[in-house]
Formats: C-alpha cells, structure tokens, sequence
C-alpha cells in the first residue's frame, strides 16, 4: 500500500519508486520520489514499506510534456470536448501541463471564464490546465480585453491570444504587446491575414486547383509573421506564433531572432507529417487551419524545429464532434486532435530521421515551452531535488491509431489506421502517476497487454 497525503500544491501524492528507466534514453537507473519529489537517482534502489514502484522496464524517462497550445472546449463546447476528457487525453499523450485556447462560449476574456477553466483543471487533477486568455472582447478584434486583470486572477493567466482569429488591427496587436512587456507575459498570433483567405479551403497550390477548392496563399501568414514581429520589436515584448506552416515564415523567425525579436514559434504534429496530397479524397478530417501544406514546407518545418528556429511542437489540438466534421468539406469546421499521437509524430518526423535525439525531444516538447510560458515546476532537468513530472516512452512500440479508442470526446484524427512508432507507457505529475499503460506496471503486478497495440489507463 502506497502512503497517501497532499504535497504543497495540494496534490494527492504517494512515495514512488521507479525503477529501470532510461533519462533521456541514457543508462538505465532508479529513481526515488517522496514528497512529488526526487530525492534520489541510482542503481538498485531498495523497495520500502508504503513505497509504490513501477517497473520502467527500460522505457525512456523524460521531463512531462507541455503543450502551448490545446482546445478544451469547455465552457460552450462540452459535445466536443471537456476539461475532462481533454486532460486525459493529454495525460495519456505524456502531457503534465496544457494550455486552453479562449475560444470557447462564453469566450476566455475576463476573470471569471479564465478561472472557472483553470479550476476545472484543478478538479479533474490529470495535468496542470493554464487558460489562455483573449487578446480582444469576444475575439473580435474591436477592444483589447481586460490582459492585466485577467493576468492578476487567481488563474494566473501567462499567455494571451485571440487564436482562431487573426488579431488583425497593427494598433491593437500593438497595445498588446505593450501590455505584454509590462505583465512579462506572452502574445501568441494566429497569423492569418483575414483578407488574404476569404473563402479559402485548402493552401493555394496544384492540388487545390486540381480539386476545385479556393486557395489558401502562405504570404497570409508570412506577412502577419513578419509585421508582428516589427511591433514586438519596439514593444520589448515576448511574442510566440501559432502553428507555423510557411518554409517562408521560417525565413521571417530567423532573421527576427538574429536581431534579437523575442520570439518564438511552433509547429503541430500534423504540419511535420502531412501535406495537402492528403486532401484528394476531400475526407473534411484533413480540414485545418493554417491548412496542410506541400512536401517542401514540410521538409522546411522539421529542419527549422532541429535547427531551433522553431522552439516546439504544439498540438492545436482541436475536438470536433462529429456533427461538425461527417459533412460535406466546405462546411466542416477546421481542426484535428493531437494530444496523444504528438509523441509518436514526433519521433516518427524527427527521431527516426536523426534531427532530434531523445534530449532534443525533451527541449521541443517539454523544456522550450515550459520556458517560453515561465513555469518554473515544468520542464525541469531529471535529478536530485527537481519535481517528479515525467513522461515514460516505450521507444520499441508501434501502435495502430484509432480515433474511437482515444481518449477524447471527439475521434477527428488525422492518423486514423496509422502506425505509429514509439508511446506513453505513464506520465508523472509531480509523483502521481496520471497515465499508465500496460507496459509499466508496478513490480510483481501481472501485465496486461502491450502498450503497441492497447491503450493506456488513467
């Protein structure tokens, strides 16, 4: 039995030892916790009396995921997804900590929404859940919101953005970023200028001409890119933009850092892997926003996340229900889910390839983001004295993807009959095991199954 009690953040917690496990895919070690804590790192750490152990069976010990940028739907959306089953999905996917997107029903603009969000992930307790709050009132783009009150509340609100929506007006976008700097939080752009994708479907290219659908030009995102960048400039203030899908928008991140812009990027999992050959069948599942883009973007994105120039992979993950996406492509709504495929899209995109060993997996997806969002308890270094928040990687796993079988409410996934390399086998938060699969169970415990084809349990 496992002594129970609350560390001071009021978690639930256990003593926990893990055993066999690789740090950053390096030699295998114990690991001991106490207190959400870890007290001790060595080889053949004795089992104790009212000490819980997992068997890591030599899966790859990284810090816990962090993703920047996830849609939880909940206020408004609830038929897509919750803060529920979104922080199981995440869990499962390795994430300790996400970030809700504000556009939800009632939207992410004020005090109220922003903490009820952020107590609802409290509640559920799967994995630390910080709201993002809206740049403008209602995502209008009309009136800057309440950034300093929202910033103050008891969520704490680090990140700030109308994503979904462009903040379009150069004066706005600039008195934000003012306000940024002063709160020392963050902006983050969906970059898209409005008047450059009316009607579009699909990035404007030979395979939307083929297939009849309104072009979607990359220069609508590059040049929001490059603009904003300028503003944050003069402003001082940390910019991060959304979903980079442009190889042109990399040229425009590389020449602000050199100057010295503070600004970050990311790329989802499905703009590393897919392009929009994958459109052909008009299947609406492929339907996002910024869209797929061509085999060179592609090859562009993955060489910019090794390079640096983008600092992480975000999900965007975004649940549709399916009255939403079973429609005909021009009025399905934009979006896929990617909480807990990122880690093999990952390592299918850039591990295999050689661009990212398992510490350049723990810099885009745990280590960058948590520094980019200022959380001082995610993304820390494995050792004595850090927080016990891990992600636990079966690298020899290959898993079919089915969108029925995740965790979320909705089942939009890209990858659907995929196989994927490599998966969660647990995650950590903070001691507390949230996520856990079949391939590590605690020692002496009968398996149940591989992780390569099962799923995991929260």
């Amino acid at each position: 039995m496992s002594r129970g009690r609350c560390n001071r953040n009021g978690d639930h917690v256990a003593d926990l030892l893990i055993t066999n496990a690789r740090p950053y895919g390096e030699d295998a070690t114990d690991l001991l916790v106490r207190d959400g804590v870890v007290t001790e790192i060595g080889n053949d750490l004795p089992a104790v009396e009212g000490v819980e152990v997992l068997d890591a069976d030599g899966a790859v010990l990284l810090p816990g995921f962090v993703d920047l940028h996830t849609h939880l739907r909940e206020p408004g959306g609830e038929e897509s997804e919750t803060v529920e089953t979104g922080s199981r999905a995440a869990a499962r996917g390795g994430y300790t900590a996400v970030f809700a997107m504000p556009n939800t029903d009632p939207v992410a603009d004020t005090a109220v929404v922003v903490e009820h969000v952020r107590r609802r992930g409290e509640e559920v307790g799967l994995v630390d859940v910080h709201p993002v709050g809206a740049v403008t009132v209602g995502l209008e783009g009309v009136k800057m919101a309440e950034l300093g009150t929202m910033a103050k509340s008891r969520a704490g609100v680090r990140m700030f953005s109308d994503d979904g929506r462009c903040v379009h007006d150069p004066v706005i976008m600039r008195r934000a970023l003012e306000y940024a700097s002063a709160l020392d939080v963050v902006i983050a752009q969906h970059a898209e200028d409005h008047r450059l994708t009316v009607g579009a479907q699909a990035h404007e290219g030979v395979v939307a001409s083929r297939l009849g659908l309104t072009g979607w030009p990359a220069t609508a995102e590059e040049t929001i890119v490059a603009r904003d960048c300028a503003l944050a400039r003069e402003a001082g203030a940390k910019l991060h933009v959304c979903h980079v899908s442009s190889a042109r928008t990399i040229e425009v991140l590389r020449a602000a850092k050199a100057q010295g812009v503070r600004v970050s990027a990311e790329v989802t999992p499905h703009h590393l892997l897919l392009t929009d050959a994958a459109l052909s069948g008009y299947d609406p599942v492929h339907k996002v926003n910024p869209p797929l883009r061509t085999g060179e973007d592609t090859k562009a994105m993955r060489a910019a996340l090794a390079e640096g120039v983008i600092d992480v992979v975000g999900t965007d993950h975004a649940p549709h229900a399916a009255q939403y996406k079973d429609t005909e492509w021009a009025a399905a709504r934009p979006g896929m889910l990617g909480l807990e495929t990122a880690l093999s899209v990952v390592v299918h995109t850039m591990v295999e390839p050689g661009l990212l060993d398992w510490r350049g997996v723990a810099r885009v997806l745990s280590e960058r983001p948590a520094e980019i969002a200022g959380l001082p308890d995610q993304g820390r270094p494995i050792a004595v004295g850090e927080p016990a928040t891990f992600a636990l990687v079966d690298p020899d796993a290959v898993w079919t993807v089915r969108g029925a079988a995740l965790a979320s409410r909705a089942s939009n996934t890209p990858f659907e009959g995929m196989r994927l390399p490599a998966a969660v086998a647990a995650t950590v938060l903070r001691g507390r095991v949230t996520a856990r699969s079949g391939a590590v169970a605690p020692i002496g415990a009968a398996r149940n199954g591989s992780v390569a084809e099962g799923k995991a349990q929260v």
